[in-house]
């Protein structure tokens, strides 16, 4: 089953984005009848299992943008949710990427995944059915414009958001200047 998650995403340094493909204790939307929630450490099983996650443009296989095995794709669990680095490539798909997440066309992420026997719970509460997602097997994640998760944003950072800092300001002026 494919269930579409939620993001912070962000243009790190370089040809990187990163955010989270879910959130942890959230209510997704309406997935037909239920609504998800992914629960800390759902994740961790699949992670430590060497799998190799691939990460894709809008769940389209040919649309890859970075996978773990080639070292292209980061993903961890964190306190917020699954979180993920993307170095992107030098494609036509990755050049689309880096320019729609910095413009903020591109806002969500997504996530595909099997679900093993006794990885989720079922429950009603307020007249809905809930499905929580206690382990999963992870099988890729997707940067999309249409996340089922809606309760993160997006954010954008980049080189000129750290001139606060006048170290970094001063880094920055340097580095234009090479």
């Amino acid at each position: 089953m494919e269930v579409r998650g939620s993001v912070e995403l962000r243009v790190l340094a370089g040809r990187k984005v990163g955010g989270h493909a879910a959130v942890f204790n959230q209510e997704s939307q309406d997935l037909g009848g239920f609504v998800e929630i992914v629960l800390p450490g759902a994740f961790s099983k699949s992670l430590a299992s060497g799998r190799d996650v691939h990460a894709l443009l809008s769940h389209k296989d040919e649309l890859i943008l970075g996978r773990v095995s080639a070292g292209t794709l980061a993903l961890s669990e964190d306190s917020r949710g699954l979180a993920f680095e993307i170095d992107l490539p030098e494609t036509t798909a990755g050049d689309d990427v880096l320019t729609s997440v910095t413009r903020g066309d591109l806002r969500g992420a997504s996530f595909a995944f099997k679900t093993p026997p006794g990885g989720d719970r079922w429950t009603q509460k307020n007249g809905m059915t809930v499905r929580e997602l206690q382990t999963v097997e992870l099988h890729e994640i997707s940067l999309v414009s249409n996340p089922a998760y809606m309760n993160t944003d997006v954010a954008r950072r980049a080189m000129a958001d750290l001139a606060v800092c006048p170290r970094l300001a001063n880094a920055r002026r340097w580095l234009e200047t090479v």
